[in-house]
């Protein structure tokens, strides 16, 4: 257990408060709903009190909603005029987590979380304040507040600056990059008018990027005390031109205070044990016997060849270039083989998916596209193929390869990223690694992963169990990752 001497001397529980746009299960569009999630339950379990802070959307179901309790409410100021808002604050104890949900209708209450920029920058501009300032009114301040992403970027800057001589003053604060393709970029009067903040912070040290444009999430990273990223490759792709989209310089100059940490999955909802959508659930100790029969259900399920020796490569994915796709649409036709079956499940861009209809139809009893998302048959893709692809341009940490490994299903990966960070090459001299990779963003060296694979499936199946056994045997659960961010908190709280 975490502990630390409060103002009267007395040990009590390191506090941390949460605060993001998404949370699985109350909302959720991506990975960082997964991570606002896990995170604080296993921070929870290492002795942490914990405070999770998000919209109270109106597309929050209402099974939800209806278990919310009304904490109180107040009026807060916000924009250059000082108009007032009104901030009500649902609450919710789930698994010993208290979510305080922030409630506005004039800005909560249309849509689904991110609508258009132009409207989302008011939404988060008020989102961060009114975190800060429900702290405040709770009596519960932190001693490290974690802020993910842009939607939350400015509660590092409004801390510092309109909060900084208010009990929540004393928090440090750490901001979380998740994928920093999204900033809220926008014109500088329009987010000046919303914040209501002083001029000194839109030069280009914070906010400003161009003579015209601020940067919310460019200012959050100025003020954090702390930078996080959900892996250690993908700290260092971001102060590069190539991955950096365009804050690279502002990353390498905050470098001293930039840390990866790798993401973890949830080993109670991915556990091959106990999963109920399998048909033949199994551990490490019977993986071996057992993984035969998932691969069979899954080719009977999407009228496959039924056959035990085929190489089944799945490919669980939004289909888009960031993801690979275009590496894989160039080499599908060289990749299979009579040996090889392909499970394809996701939707995206229209000329993949269209795509892969087509392999469908020219693979007939070889290849599946299942344009959509299936739940169940997502576990049973994890359970049944053999090697899963994952190709991505970049990928600041990966959660599909993480779930491959759980299941004993072998990643063909980009060295990028988390992805890098997780899988290590297999090395046929040494027999060490855990799965098959490739570096340059080239089709060719895609192919060649693909190849190598399935050659030691199919040719020294000894070396491709034991791949499968290491893949199982690999903690990639929350509690190491928690175990990072905690000493990280403790470290910045001193």
């Amino acid at each position: 257990m975490s502990e630390q001497k409060d103002l009267k001397g007395t040990p009590g529980p390191m506090k941390v408060a949460f605060i993001g746009s998404e949370c699985y299960p109350f909302i959720k569009t991506g990975g960082l709903g997964d991570v606002m999630y896990a995170l604080p339950k296993a921070l929870i379990r290492q002795g942490v009190e914990v405070r999770v802070i998000l919209p109270c959307y109106r597309c929050i179901p209402d099974r939800f909603k209806e278990k919310m309790t009304f904490r109180g409410s107040f009026m807060m100021d916000l924009t250059l005029e000082g108009r007032t808002f009104y901030v009500g604050i649902m609450e919710s104890v789930v698994d010993g987590v208290t979510y305080d949900f922030i409630d506005n209708r004039e800005f909560f209450d249309w849509g689904n979380p991110y609508t258009g920029l132009w409207e989302d920058i008011p939404k988060y501009c008020y989102f961060s304040k009114a975190s800060l300032a429900i702290l405040n009114y709770l009596n519960w301040v932190p001693d490290v507040i974690s802020c993910h992403d842009w939607q939350a970027a400015l509660v590092p800057v409004y801390l510092r600056t309109r909060f900084d001589l208010t009990p929540v003053g004393a928090a440090r604060s750490v901001l979380t990059i998740h994928n920093l393709r999204f900033q809220g970029i926008c014109s500088i009067a329009h987010l000046k008018y919303w914040t209501g903040l002083p001029d000194f912070l839109f030069d280009y040290p914070v906010f400003k990027i161009n003579d015209s444009e601020a940067n919310m999430f460019k200012g959050g990273l100025a003020y954090a005390d702390r930078i996080t990223t959900v892996s250690a490759t993908y700290a260092e792709e971001i102060q590069t031109d190539f991955y950096g989209e365009g804050l690279n310089g502002h990353l390498w100059y905050h470098r001293e205070k930039l840390k990866g940490i790798v993401n973890g999955i949830d080993v109670d909802i991915w556990n091959s044990r106990t999963d109920k959508l399998l048909p033949a659930p199994y551990g490490e100790e019977d993986v071996l016997a057992q993984k035969p029969a998932n691969k069979r259900a899954l080719q009977e399920r999407l009228g496959l060849a039924v056959d035990e020796s085929k190489f089944v490569v799945g490919l669980i994915s939004r289909l888009t270039d960031q993801k690979g796709l275009d590496l894989i649409n160039t080499i599908f036709t060289q990749m299979m083989d009579d040996d090889t079956q392909v499970v394809i499940l996701g939707t995206g861009d229209q000329r993949y998916e269209d795509a892969f209809r087509y392999y469908e139809s020219v693979y007939p009893g070889q290849v599946c596209a299942y344009i959509k998302y299936d739940e169940s048959l997502a576990h049973q893709i994890y359970a049944g193929s053999d090697a899963l692809l994952v190709p991505s341009l970049f990928e600041p940490c990966g959660l599909t390869q993480l779930i491959a490994m759980r299941y004993g299903t072998v990643p063909i990966v980009r060295e990028t990223g988390g992805l890098k960070d997780t899988v290590e090459p297999f090395n046929e001299y040494t027999g060490e690694g855990n799965g098959f990779t490739f570096d340059q963003y080239r089709a060719e060296l895609l192919l060649d992963a693909v190849r190598r694979g399935r050659e030691v499936y199919l040719n020294d199946r000894a070396s491709w169990d034991a791949i499968v056994l290491r893949d199982m045997e690999k903690d990639v659960s929350w509690e190491r990752s928690a175990s990072l961010y905690l000493e990280l908190f403790e470290e910045l709280k001193g």
